[in-house]
C-alpha cells in the first residue's frame, strides 16, 4: 500500500468544498488525462464568468494529476497560461492535459480547457519529479506522513 498520490484536502481534486474536484486518474502510467467538471458562483471573477487565476489553477492540477500519475511525485515547476475565451460558470467543461515530453527528471505537460469545440484556455507546464520527503517540511506534511507510516505498520 502506498500512500495517496494527492491530499484529500487538496483544491482540485480533494474533498474541499470550494474545489473543482476532478477525478483522480484510474492508474498509474498513463500519458493523457481528461475530466469534465464546471465552476460555478464561488470561482467567478467577473459576472458569470471564471477568475483567470482560478482558471490556471485549474489546468495546473489537470497538468498535476497527469504528471504525478505519471510518475510520482511531482511539482510544478513552470506553467504558461494562455486564455483564449472568457471562462463561464455553470457549465460542464472539459479539460485534457498530455505528455508532452520528458528529461531527466523534469516533465512536460500541455493541457486545454473546452467547452465543446472552443479552446477556451491553454496551458504548458514543467513538473519536476521530487522525493517524498518534499512533502514533510510543514507540520501537516508530516503529519500526513506519520498517519500513513502507521498505518503501513512502520
Amino acid at each position: 500500500m502506498i500512500p495517496p498520490h494527492h491530499d484529500p484536502a487538496c483544491w482540485g481534486c480533494g474533498d474541499d468544498p470550494s474545489g473543482i474536484h476532478l477525478p483522480q486518474p484510474r492508474e498509474e502510467g498513463l500519458d493523457r488525462y481528461r475530466a469534465t467538471f464546471s465552476f460555478d458562483e464561488r470561482h467567478q471573477g467577473g459576472p458569470g464568468l471564471v477568475h483567470g487565476g482560478i482558471v490556471s489553477a485549474a489546468l495546473d492540477e489537470a497538468c498535476g494529476l497527469l504528471a504525478t500519475w505519471y510518475r510520482f511525485p511531482t511539482v510544478t515547476a513552470r506553467i504558461f497560461v494562455r486564455y483564449r475565451r472568457p471562462v463561464p460558470i455553470n457549465r460542464e467543461l472539459e479539460v485534457e492535459a498530455w505528455l508532452a515530453g520528458e528529461r531527466g527528471r523534469r516533465l512536460h505537460v500541455d493541457a486545454a480547457l473546452r467547452d465543446g469545440a472552443d479552446v477556451l484556455a491553454e496551458a504548458r507546464g514543467a513538473f519536476l519529479h521530487v522525493p517524498l520527503e518534499h512533502f514533510l517540511v510543514t507540520p501537516e506534511g508530516r503529519a500526513a506522513g506519520e498517519a500513513w507510516r502507521r498505518r503501513l505498520g512502520g
